[in-house]
């Protein structure tokens, strides 16, 4: 299943911002987005792609660049982000394998138009982080491996 996400859809919809403004504010807020992501997707992360608008970006942005085994697409040579999550849906051999995560609805009906899942930014984001919670809670209610004088001990409990 690969992941498409609207970045910048995806930004607003978690509200992790900086304070700083301009292009080193919308630095700092993606970093911190995909720093989120990162911990999020675990190892669904290199099945990610997050695709940010460029159209009017700094000099020096790279078009293509990997964070934490997430794969980010800046959108250089195209009008929006939504544009080139069009065209990565449009060209996908197996659209049925995709999910769009995005609130903008021209790239939702573009997703189900191939047969793509299509889920707003709100609702995946809620899911994620539901679903990072209940990790936590499986992980400090699950009890303790037990070390070799363990199973020695309950083996001479019984009988063993």
């Amino acid at each position: 299943m690969t992941l498409i996400i609207d970045g910048y859809n995806l930004l607003h919809a978690s509200g992790v911002f900086g304070d700083e403004r301009g292009p080193r504010g919308f630095e700092k807020s993606r970093l911190a987005l995909l720093d989120m992501l990162v911990d999020l997707l675990g190892d669904a992360a290199a099945d990610t792609i997050v695709v940010f608008d460029a159209a009017r970006a700094p000099d020096g942005l790279p078009a293509r660049l990997t964070h934490g085994g997430i794969r980010v697409w800046f959108a250089r040579e195209y009008p929006d982000a939504d544009s080139l999550i069009e065209e990565l849906v449009e060209d996908a051999d197996a659209p049925s394998s995709l999910v769009v995560v995005s609130g903008d609805r021209r790239l939702q009906i573009a997703a189900r138009r191939r047969r793509a899942q299509a889920v707003s930014s709100d609702e995946w984001l809620a899911s994620m982080r539901e679903q990072r919670r209940a990790r936590r809670r499986t992980a400090e209610t699950k009890p303790p491996e037990p070390g070799p004088a363990d199973v020695e001990g309950w083996k001479r409990y019984f009988g063993l």
